[in-house]
């Protein structure tokens, strides 16, 4: 029976986690996203080899992602460079900005 319980407390922890991350606004994402382009292309496809493409990413990913840029605790590689990107960035922006690209197909 507890072994139950505990399966039931995990999975509405797990979906309620998942759901937490659809909070962003991909329209103000998209208006946002005018800066990345340079890197990460106009919709998302990177046009340069080294610079991933955003465009179909995991939202939750992406949250994830630029906090820890932004937070400089990503590091390595180009990091220098997205860490200046994501330092003016809220979390709602990023939260919008991880909506648009998510949502590019």
């Amino acid at each position: 029976m507890k072994k139950i319980a505990y399966s039931l407390i995990g999975l509405t922890a797990l979906f309620g986690a998942s759901t937490a991350f659809a909070a962003g606004d991909a329209a103000a994402g998209k208006v946002k996203a005018a800066v990345c382009a340079a890197c990460h292309g106009a919709n998302g496809i990177a046009m340069m080899p080294g610079y991933p493409n955003l465009a179909g990413q995991n939202e939750a990913y992406l949250v994830t992602a630029i906090k820890a840029y932004r937070d400089k605790q990503r590091n390595g590689g180009m990091s220098v460079i997205m860490q200046m990107q994501a330092a003016s960035l809220s979390d709602a922006d990023i939260d919008n900005l991880a909506a648009y690209f998510s949502e590019i197909k």
